[in-house]
């Protein structure tokens, strides 16, 4: 009895990460679930938004830019 019981228990438990492994990944699930969870999470960008982070990009270039310049300016002054 307790060799039987023991065969269960090791079958179970090699066979349901397995098998959770071999649902996962297949192809069907992993379009229907996964992708269209991407794209209700990061939608396809738009025109304007890509505009809008365009010009944010240069804001923080131009900023961080006058930092520097400022930082080399304190930086020559002190010497």
């Amino acid at each position: 009895m307790g060799v039987k019981i023991e065969m269960f228990r090791m079958v179970l438990y090699l066979s349901f990460p397995v098998t959770m492994f071999w649902i996962s990944n297949q192809a069907e699930y992993f379009e229907e679930y996964v992708v269209k969870r991407k794209r209700e999470i990061f939608p396809p960008d738009e025109g304007l938004r890509r505009k809008e982070m365009e010009d944010f990009k240069e804001r923080m270039r131009a900023r961080k830019e006058q930092q520097r310049q400022l930082k080399a300016m304190t930086m020559g002054s002190e010497n």
